[in-house]
């Protein structure tokens, strides 16, 4: 297994380009995506970015759906059983454990190298791709430039599109790479600046690497072994840092809990 990269010269490289950020104009439709670009590939361009992630940045289009997509978040407004319902909760958990059962060595390393059990992790890969079926067609790069141009989280998506900058260098990410609408990728659909510092040299398209990058993801941010991941337990923050959504929390939490054998899984219509 390779090691991961030096993640606090990682974080410094990442915050020290984010200081041109602010230069740059959002918008809030598509008329002023083009003189954005400019603007900001001449501010990435001074902050040392390279020829080809500035072409790539360049060769960016607005993308319409992923703007659409980040509008139309309505799920996440659902009661936690409304919620479970739509996303095919007790599907997740019967492929979960299915895939605990045939991938025990898998998992027992992962735990053992990380303290995260199988549990989450399945549920996160079966919430995020439905394991690995449904991780998207958005084109990468336009999708983060798209959202750190448009006002409603720009400063957010600046730091993901730096991150998008900089593996696009590091030849870790294609120009080309395609992801779902708000630029995750892979498997557990992690966003570039996670890549950056969770990733490793993974391949994240491939599930075995991806389970192991979000179990490090998950130590990370502060997973204890042995402790619970329930609200309210010493875990529940790790699982908290993988999504902003109260709602999206409590599914992961108790889908990986009945993964784990702590209770039945929920019928859903």
């Amino acid at each position: 297994m390779k090691p991961i990269w030096n993640l606090p010269a990682i974080a410094v490289a990442v915050v020290s380009m984010m200081g041109a950020a602010g230069a740059a104009e959002c918008g809030n439709t598509a008329a002023g995506f083009g003189a954005w670009k400019r603007q900001f590939a001449e501010e990435a361009r001074a902050k040392g970015v390279g020829a080809s992630a500035i072409s790539a940045l360049m060769a960016a289009d607005y993308a319409t759906a992923t703007i659409r997509a980040d509008r139309g978040q309505r799920s996440f407004r659902l009661s936690l059983d409304e919620f479970l319902a739509k996303r095919g909760g007790a599907a997740i958990v019967s492929r979960g454990r299915a895939l605990k059962r045939t991938h025990a060595a898998l998992f027992a390393s992962i735990e053992q190298r990380y303290g995260v059990p199988a549990g989450p992790l399945l549920a996160i890969w079966g919430m995020e791709t439905g394991f690995g079926s449904q991780r998207g067609n958005q084109p990468l790069v336009s999708a983060i430039a798209t959202l750190a141009y448009d006002c409603r989280r720009s400063a957010f998506f600046t730091e993901q599109l730096y991150a998008t900058l900089t593996l696009i260098e590091r030849g870790t990410i294609s120009a080309n790479a395609r992801g779902a609408m708000h630029g995750e990728l892979g498997h557990t659909q992690f966003m570039p600046k996670s890549i950056l510092n969770y990733g490793g040299a993974r391949n994240l398209d491939n599930p075995d690497d991806a389970l192991m990058a979000t179990a490090n993801f998950l130590k990370g941010h502060g997973w204890r072994a042995g402790a619970g991941y329930q609200p309210g337990e010493p875990n529940f923050a790790a699982i908290q840092a993988w999504n902003a959504a109260s709602v999206y929390q409590r599914a992961l939490a108790q889908l990986g809990q009945q993964i784990d054998g702590g209770g039945a899984a929920r019928q859903t219509n």
